[in-house]
């Protein structure tokens, strides 16, 4: 698989990575061994970049990417992590060094390492971005050999453009897709002017760009896909990009065609590669053949021009006005 090196951290990624979230839970119940599976054929197909969080599960998905990483070596693997759920997300307060220390420690508890690879701030208020002594707390940690570099998850292109703009900060994570055009040109140049990586979560908008979901499509009541669609848990924004679902499943049948011969999942994987700036891409998988599947995209041609400009004509035509002003 074609690499890239993932920002500040200096480290070369697969350009396909493996979202975890899955693996700890909000996606219905996936077994310990079909979690370690996917992982495997995650891995086999040539993926080198883990990404989870502390409370993906309660530390399930970090300890079965440890345990993996652990059994396979770790050589090659570069795990990130995130971290500032645990307490309540919304008070930028508790954003302190001794809830980091905190925190890591558990982290690093759950995956098996002392020092971890990537740690995130996971989407933390904005004003956060406006507090010296936040970075220097993070400072902090990479000085006292807990974690090798530190980036941020982002809700808004406000934030990371913020972020960016912080010296230490490696990495930015932030949604990306055919149905979230906005980071394609007013984040992207940024982040890669500032030499900041940029991982590309949500890429596939909860499932509806995999093309298989219709208006009827309903999904468990442990499912974030039906308990969040209002924004009732977390960011509405995680849930199908932000789009209400109707409207995502037409977009999704409109880029279908767009798509031609490659499936839907893929050609959107891959279209996202393709975006200057971009160093990884983070699909979720819940069993193997999703894991090869989406490690597949990379093999994929390039999209052609036209198939750009479809894109963003679906965009503007179905999505635009529910997304581009709020994120």
């Amino acid at each position: 698989m074609q690499t890239r090196t993932l920002g500040r951290t200096g480290r070369q990624v697969g350009v396909v990575g493996l979202g975890c979230w899955q693996l700890g839970g909000d996606w219905g119940s996936v077994s310990e061994d079909d979690a370690l599976a996917t992982l495997g054929a995650a891995v086999d197909a040539g993926v080198t970049f883990l990404d989870t969080a502390d409370v993906y599960g309660d530390g399930r998905s970090e300890r079965l990417v440890g345990r993996f990483a652990r059994e396979r070596g770790g050589d090659g693997l570069v795990v990130a992590t995130k971290m500032g759920r645990r307490a309540d997300p919304h008070v930028a307060d508790a954003y302190s060094l001794e809830n980091f220390r905190a925190w890591n420690d558990r982290s690093r508890e759950n995956l098996g390492v002392d020092t971890l690879d990537l740690v995130q701030l996971h989407c933390p208020p904005s004003d956060v971005y406006d507090r010296d002594a936040v970075f220097d707390a993070l400072d902090t940690l990479v000085a006292e050999g807990r974690t090798r570099a530190y980036g941020v998850s982002v809700e808004t292109v406000a934030e990371g453009l913020a972020a960016v703009a912080r010296p230490g900060v490696a990495s930015v994570q932030i949604i990306l897709n055919p149905l979230r055009l906005k980071p394609v040109t007013e984040f992207l140049p940024a982040a890669a002017e500032a030499g900041v990586g940029v991982v590309v979560r949500v890429p596939l908008a909860s499932g509806v760009l995999s093309g298989k979901y219709d208006e009827t499509t309903t999904f468990g009541d442990d499912d974030h896909r039906t308990y969040n669609r209002e924004g009732k848990a977390f960011d509405i924004g995680e849930t199908f990009a932000g789009v209400p679902f109707e409207v995502a499943v037409r977009a999704a049948r409109r880029l279908r065609e767009v798509a031609g011969d490659a499936p839907l999942a893929q050609f959107t994987l891959r279209w996202i590669v393709e975006q200057p700036g971009v160093s990884v891409v983070i699909p979720g998988a819940r069993n193997t053949e999703q894991a090869r599947s989406n490690a597949a995209a990379a093999d994929l041609p390039a999209p052609t021009p036209e198939q750009q400009d479809a894109v963003r004509a679906v965009y503007e035509e179905l999505v635009a006005e529910h997304v581009h002003h709020r994120w």
